[in-house]
């Protein structure tokens, strides 16, 4: 059944924007009391060693927002919950890496096993919740069919982890440049708004509140930004586009809406596996693919609003898609 957008779910927005926006004079001088600094690497652009020591961990501040929003909400509309699950449990693990990195000083964080390993078991939660508690459907609508659907059986679930944790690490890979994730994903959530709507699937609302966290995000993030996200808002960020993807039935749309993500983690594979193939040769001058542009001139302002816009395009799209 569907329905229309309630005067509610659209207040989500401003609530989770003026939330964020007021924790920013407050979060913002604790982080940097407590020297929760951004640690860059020496072999990174150049230009980025000036930002070392810029907060991070201000993923928090958007999460904040989003669950004092949504929680209240998820009572009248369950189907929030998995999205919180997936959203929140990857921003937990965000949070160690970040810990580490920023209190260790250690700028690789949480070794690759541990990380995946732990983006696994966040992963099985989401599964276990979507099975138990939901009458969501493994099956997937196809772009460009007309609402068309496919089925994989048993393989849905093994597909399923592929997609979350390719997503989760393509928005990962994203967060790089002043304002990039938030300003690309601000973009998608409200794709999932209107899509959410159109299927009254009953997620907008907390589509809506990301969006609003996100605004108000970026008036503190964006070039120069005064505070990072870091991984505590990437993965959360990667979390709920996988989840909400996956209660819209619409995993196969991600690599349309969100082909900014997946053009950062296919230049990272590709850079890694042509270098190991030719024994030190590149593709790109740097990867992920937005650090090849700024090392082609491109200001991080121009990235921003090129890599933005492209996803609009692409959201117009996929809505067609539908």
């Amino acid at each position: 059944m569907r329905y229309s957008m309630n005067w509610y779910m659209v207040l989500a927005l401003g609530a989770a924007f003026a939330i964020t926006l007021a924790l920013g004079p407050v979060i913002i001088p604790f982080l940097r009391r407590l020297k929760f600094g951004q640690t860059e690497r020496a072999e990174g652009v150049q230009s980025h060693l000036l930002k070392a020591g810029t907060p991070t961990m201000g993923g928090l501040m958007f999460l904040v927002a989003i669950l004092v929003v949504s929680v209240p909400l998820a009572f009248f509309y369950p189907n929030i919950i998995p999205i919180l699950i997936l959203t929140i449990g990857f921003g937990v693990v965000g949070y160690l890496d970040d810990y580490l990195k920023v209190v260790k000083k250690n700028s690789d964080g949480l070794l690759a096993w541990q990380k995946l390993g732990l983006q696994f078991v966040i992963t099985c939660l989401f599964v276990f919740w979507l099975k138990t508690y939901t009458d969501v459907s493994m099956a997937m609508i196809l772009p460009f069919t007309g609402g068309k659907t496919i089925d994989i059986g048993i393989l849905a679930i093994p597909f399923l982890f592929i997609v979350v944790l390719a997503t989760v690490n393509g928005v990962n890979f994203t967060d790089g440049v002043d304002g990039l994730a938030s300003s690309v994903t601000v973009v998608v959530a409200f794709f999932f708004v209107i899509a959410s709507v159109r299927a009254g699937a009953g997620i907008e609302a907390v589509a809506f509140a990301v969006m609003g966290g996100l605004m108000g995000f970026l008036c503190y993030n964006a070039f120069p930004a005064k505070i990072f996200m870091g991984d505590t808002g990437s993965l959360a960020l990667g979390g709920f586009v996988a989840a909400a993807a996956y209660m819209l039935n619409m995993p196969l749309f991600i690599p349309i809406i969100g082909v900014i993500y997946a053009a950062e983690l296919l230049s990272v594979v590709l850079q890694v596996s042509y270098f190991k193939l030719t024994h030190g040769k590149r593709i790109f001058k740097m990867t992920p693919i937005h650090h090849h542009f700024e090392l082609s001139d491109w200001s991080e302002t121009r990235i921003v609003t090129v890599f933005t816009i492209v996803t609009i395009l692409c959201c117009v799209v996929a809505y067609a898609a539908m």
